[in-house]
């Protein structure tokens, strides 16, 4: 292999490929110790202001991505990129001791999703005390999709729909193929509309009616249309697990666990196979955007001039907000859509390939699974970490939890880990996205310039998040 690389690379490029890794690393470091914010757009707490003027923290994120995409451009040899793609590992495990710990986990998973439902009615209204609200935000929310891209995912044996779903006669119908997987973008897209507009993550008991209405829709679902494809079609929560698993370096066959490198699983070509998988990984990455506006001194103003706008007296601003936070929900992500939409079309005319654009698309997809995952352990990161000391009280002690349990308060270098999940996870993409353009393209030339109306989403990705992380936080209006 050290042999394959000093044929392939001349002194001249190693040069090159070595002063843009310390510039990368510079920018990184720059950007790092520019930006005050502690970037937690859920905790609602004030932010400090950028060290730096606010164009040029966004400009040097943008910057990195670039130089990013320009070193990777210098990597051309081909079997060293499918060594990469195809390295792993395979490590071994005791399938004697694999169905106990599976039998376990379905008990736990069932077990608590009662307890959430019935201490969400019946346990303590705090939120910080409640079961309910610890478990679905710092648990669900936060936790677990944290445990899935970083580790591997277990959601299959934890989730307690499916658990229940798998014991009861089900298949009355068949699933209607051409809907793809399009029922679980409506319906992520729904979860997270019903999270903003209504208290679940202040009141417990309106948690615990919505848990019960997705679960009485789940049951039914999965009972109609039997558990497979109903869990990997429609179901938003696993489908999110399972896209949030390609990112994860293990993937557990029979008997064996297979290590890869971070994002591995993306790089083949069947993760992205149909239109609505493309719409489900972009409103991964808006929801997580929108979420971030919406709780910053920009979002909370343009919602107020929007809702205070003249309309007829009698639309209340209560609802005219409602409808303001929809619009902004539906029109980003369609804006965030287009975008790479229409870099598939650039893409294809600017290479003059035979390929068509929607095989581009689908090819360069995946990538962005990755960007997904940065922008959520940035914004959840921080979430999780305050709240896991009142979780564990609240799991070891469900039935009497602490009165005032302990919140943590995440340390100052929290501010540069936030900015660098973001940028990391675009770092992983443009590989990625380097990776497959290799695997779809014959010729290298056309390989490298197929990427750049991507990269160029990718940055304008990575400005908006950069810019909501360093806006002033602040409480979501008329949701009261």
């Amino acid at each position: 292999m050290r042999d394959r690389l000093r044929a392939t690379l001349s002194a001249p490029q190693i040069r090159v490929a070595v002063q843009c890794l310390l510039w990368i690393s510079a920018l990184v470091l720059f950007v790092d110790t520019a930006s005050a914010g502690n970037g937690l757009t859920l905790s609602k707490q004030p932010r400090d202001t950028l060290a730096v003027p606010r164009w040029l923290y966004l400009a040097t994120g943008g910057a990195t991505i670039g130089a990013s995409a320009l070193l990777a451009s210098f990597v051309t040899d081909r079997a060293f990129i499918r060594y990469l793609h195809n390295w792993s590992k395979t490590l071994p495990t005791i399938e004697s001791w694999w169905q106990p710990v599976v039998w376990i986990a379905r008990g736990l998973g069932v077990t608590t999703l009662a307890l959430t439902v019935y201490l969400g009615y019946v346990g303590p209204q705090l939120p910080t005390s409640s079961l309910a609200i610890l478990v679905t935000f710092a648990g669900v929310r936060a936790g677990l999709p944290i445990f899935t891209y970083l580790v591997g995912n277990i959601w299959p044996v934890l989730n307690p729909w499916r658990t229940v779903a798998s014991v009861l006669p089900s298949g009355w119908l068949e699933y209607p193929g051409s809907l793809k997987r399009w029922p679980a973008v409506v319906g992520l897209l729904g979860l997270v509309w019903v999270e903003v507009i209504f208290p679940v993550s202040t009141v417990p008991a309106v948690l615990a009616t919505a848990i019960v209405l997705y679960t009485a829709v789940t049951l039914a679902g999965a009972l109609v249309f039997g558990p497979e494809p109903w869990f990997g079609n429609v179901d938003p929560l696993s489908v999110l697990f399972r896209f949030y698993g390609g990112v994860s370096p293990l993937t557990r066959h029979t008997g064996t666990v297979e290590m890869k490198l971070p994002g591995g699983d993306l790089q083949h070509s069947d993760v992205v196979a149909d239109t609505s998988d493309i719409a489900f990984i972009i409103a991964l990455v808006w929801e997580l955007t929108y979420s971030g506006f919406i709780t910053t001194s920009a979002g909370s103003t343009t919602i107020r001039t929007i809702v205070e706008l003249n309309f007829p007296g009698f639309v209340s601003a209560e609802v005219r907000a409602v409808a303001v936070y929809t619009l902004l929900l539906l029109a980003g992500y369609l804006v965030f859509f287009a975008a790479y939409w229409y870099a598939g079309r650039v893409s294809r005319r600017r290479t003059g390939t035979y390929i068509t654009a929607r095989t581009i698309r689908y090819q360069f997809a995946s990538p962005l699974l990755a960007i997904a995952a940065g922008y959520h352990l940035a914004h959840y990161a921080g979430l999780f970490v305050s709240l896991s000391p009142a979780l564990v009280l609240a799991l070891t002690s469900p039935l009497s939890p602490p009165s005032n349990p302990l919140v943590l308060s995440p340390p100052g270098w929290f501010d540069g880990f936030n900015i660098a999940s973001i940028l990391v996870g675009h770092l992983l993409a443009v590989w990625t996205a380097h990776t497959l353009g290799y695997d779809l393209f014959s010729s290298r030339l056309v390989a490298v310039r197929s990427q750049y109306p991507f990269v160029a989403v990718m940055i304008g990705y990575t400005v908006v998040s950069l810019w909501i992380i360093s806006l002033p936080g602040a409480i979501p209006p008329y949701l009261s």
